[in-house]
């Protein structure tokens, strides 16, 4: 059995966790989210305990459990905490702002890079240069996050792109002058 998927997940008060035939729903102080469950799996409640175990070990199964496990447990956080990314632009010139539902980006190219805002993602801009995304989905949140960064990955000469908050970037060494 893994060992990840055996743990149990802890529900807060305020999260409900309803299950109807393979359909679970989690809704919460700052939104619902939803996950079809293989018919491989069990889910047990308890009062403030959920439990995932499997019908049938076999090796394939196994490595499904503790992943499943995980989805159910980042959708409780979600729903009740939220989830965060901090994005940094770091060079000259580049500058972020929120316009109704898109993102629009200075990075340094003729035009301004403009990026649609998924309904769930919460965007918000500090001082031009700081992106804090916050969202109840972590993959969702993951990817709009990376599209944003795909944008201008950091580069190791200057160091200039866009980066994520505590994120070291390793510095070479230009060309040396005679």
């Amino acid at each position: 059995m893994s060992r990840i998927g055996k743990s149990p997940i802890k529900i807060p008060t305020n999260v409900d966790v309803n299950q109807n035939g393979a359909q679970i729903t989690v809704k919460g102080k700052f939104g619902i989210l939803q996950l079809e469950l293989p018919e491989i799996f069990v889910l047990k409640q308890d009062n403030d305990t959920l439990t995932l175990s499997l019908k049938n070990q076999t090796r394939a199964l196994r490595s499904l459990h503790g992943l499943y496990r995980t989805l159910l447990n980042n959708m409780v956080v979600g729903v009740s905490e939220q989830f965060q990314i901090v994005l940094e632009l770091k060079g000259v010139g580049y500058r972020a702002a929120v316009q109704g539902k898109e993102v629009t980006l200075s990075l340094g190219y003729s035009h301004p890079v403009k990026i649609k805002i998924p309904d769930t993602v919460i965007v918000e801009i500090i001082q031009n240069t700081t992106i804090n995304l916050k969202s109840c989905d972590k993959e969702l949140l993951g990817l709009f996050a990376s599209n944003i960064r795909a944008w201008r990955r950091p580069e190791p000469y200057k160091g200039k792109g866009i980066l994520y908050k505590g994120e070291q970037i390793l510095r070479k060494a230009g060309k040396s002058a005679k």
